[in-house]
């Protein structure tokens, strides 16, 4: 049996790690996972060179579930990404999303065992990025805008949602410097010395105002993490509807009209690193 998924990576609203409050929208870059049955065992491989331990660790979680002994039946699982790793777009929420409905998915048809629900899949997933050490907050914001697309308001403490919809279509630009930065190894107190601020940046996600909220939040993180502000103000003086630092970086993000893309790109046409044109997702997780 073979299967192939696709789960979209995700930008960010409001970062959850000052407050345990977060929000996320569905990008149009991605992550193509196929698997197919082997006699035993478990192979995990990647496109891109990165660990395969958060990969290993969700397959293992779905056969751990079930109770499917590895002696008697494997997979081989291969991802392929448009994603860039470890840049604020959620690479690992889409992977882990990716591999464990995939997984899923193929142990109840060959064992005719009901397969998991949305929920359970987007829990274990979250579960093995937590074990994996790839997240410091669960990141149930960015695990949800990635499986369901469209735009999520979440408590990330709870795992619940605020809000959960689709959203408007728009052109995304995604700024990609000449370097990575790991959720994990953020300095998460000085993150956190600024959850007043980005209480008040939530407030706006809360009433659906995702575009202040977005800007607020991006500068915030910004100014706590060392990142360069001035690109997202440069981005949102060029015609940007907003624009701001995504996740813990290292990507900007600007949300933008086909009237203004050209002008944004201008703007950082001077930066090191490359500029993504992509799109909002509404679709989420899809087989293929």
């Amino acid at each position: 049996m073979i299967k192939k998924i696709r789960c979209p990576g995700s930008a960010t609203i409001i970062n959850a790690i000052a407050t345990g409050f977060g929000s996320a929208f569905g990008i149009g870059l991605d992550i193509i996972c196929e698997a197919k049955t082997i006699n035993e065992g478990i192979k995990c491989s990647n496109d891109v060179g990165a660990s395969t331990d958060l990969m290993d660790l969700c397959v293992n979680n779905v056969f751990e579930r079930y109770a499917i002994d590895k002696s008697d039946f494997g997979l081989e699982i291969n991802t392929k990404s448009t994603l860039p790793m470890a840049s604020g777009l959620s690479s690992s929420s889409a992977s882990s999303n990716a591999i464990v409905a995939i997984t899923s998915n193929i142990i109840s048809e060959e064992f005719d065992l009901e397969p998991l629900n949305d929920m359970e899949i987007i829990n274990l997933a979250i579960d093995a990025s937590i074990e994996a050490g790839v997240t410091i907050t669960g990141s149930f914001d960015d695990a949800t805008a990635s499986y369901f697309g469209g735009v999520v308001v979440t408590d990330n403490k709870n795992r619940e949602f605020i809000i959960k919809e689709k959203m408007d279509d728009h052109k995304i630009l995604v700024y990609m410097p000449n370097f990575h930065s790991k959720s994990g190894d953020s300095d998460v107190n000085r993150m956190r010395v600024m959850a007043p601020l980005v209480e008040t940046a939530f407030d706006f996600a809360k009433n659906r105002d995702y575009f202040k909220a977005l800007n607020l939040n991006g500068l915030i993180y910004a100014s706590a993490l060392g990142f360069d502000s001035a690109i997202a103000i440069d981005a949102i003086q060029a015609g940007a509807i907003a624009s701001g630092l995504s996740g813990t970086g290292s990507s900007f993000v600007a949300i933008c009209d086909e009237s203004s893309c050209d002008d944004i790109k201008d703007a950082w046409s001077g930066l090191k690193g490359n500029v993504i044109e992509t799109n909002v997702d509404n679709d989420g997780c899809l087989f293929l």
